[in-house]
């Protein structure tokens, strides 16, 4: 746990460290316990500094690299809830990553990482996808500053519990082995492979379950 200087950082890196064990869990129990536990996270010094080392925006509380976890420096000020779905988001991508191919797509692995970190809340999205779209949010829309972005990121966290509810959390972690590891194929024969259902069969169904 490395403080870097930022005003509230060393707070911050007591109220992680609490966390840490309750995270390590989620993790485990959505993706088994394989998967390395020396975990380098740093509090930025400065907005500026988390942008320099971990490529991270004014509205994002922190970001996973290959070596390590870095908040920004305004994590400190989000509350403990928040920093706990924070902490479990990013925690999920951090024992991911091994098995993550770079192209792996955005909003399956964004979703997945919503859907571990927000599980500790008991309050699955369901109508989030009658709320938006229904459609599933391009790589473009999460990589935009916005609110586009957090509608977007609010549509891929509905889809992933969406295929947990519907094809259970080892369903769930099936498709994203298929649909983001190295070589993956099409999204829609990784549906196919991992589900055994038709990608147009469950957006359908998806939507059906956003609009109860």
């Amino acid at each position: 746990l490395i403080d870097l200087g930022a005003p509230g950082g060393t707070v911050l890196l007591d109220v992680i460290s609490t966390e840490l064990p309750g995270a390590t869990d989620a993790v485990s129990a959505f993706w088994g316990p394989r998967w390395p536990r020396d975990i380098v996270i740093v509090v930025a010094e400065s907005q500026k500094q988390f942008a320099a080392l971990a490529c991270g925006g004014t509205d994002v509380a922190a970001t996973t690299t290959a070596d390590r976890i870095m908040f920004a420096p305004g994590a400190a000020a989000i509350s403990t809830a928040d920093l706990r779905i924070v902490l479990r988001h990013e925690l999920f991508h951090y024992a991911a990553r091994p098995d993550t191919a770079a192209d792996a797509p955005t909003w399956l692995t964004e979703g997945v990482a919503d859907f571990v970190g927000r599980q500790v809340t008991g309050q699955p999205p369901t109508s989030v996808a009658a709320a938006l779209s229904g459609q599933l949010p391009t790589e473009a829309e999460l990589a935009t500053a916005g609110p586009g972005r957090s509608a977007a990121y609010d549509r891929a966290w509905s889809f992933a519990s969406y295929i947990a509810d519907a094809y259970g959390t080892d369903g769930l972690r099936a498709l994203y082995v298929e649909a983001c590891g190295e070589g993956h194929p099409d999204i829609s024969i990784a549906v196919r492979n991992a589900l055994g259902v038709e990608l147009p069969v469950v957006l359908t169904e998806w939507r059906q379950w956003g609009n109860p």
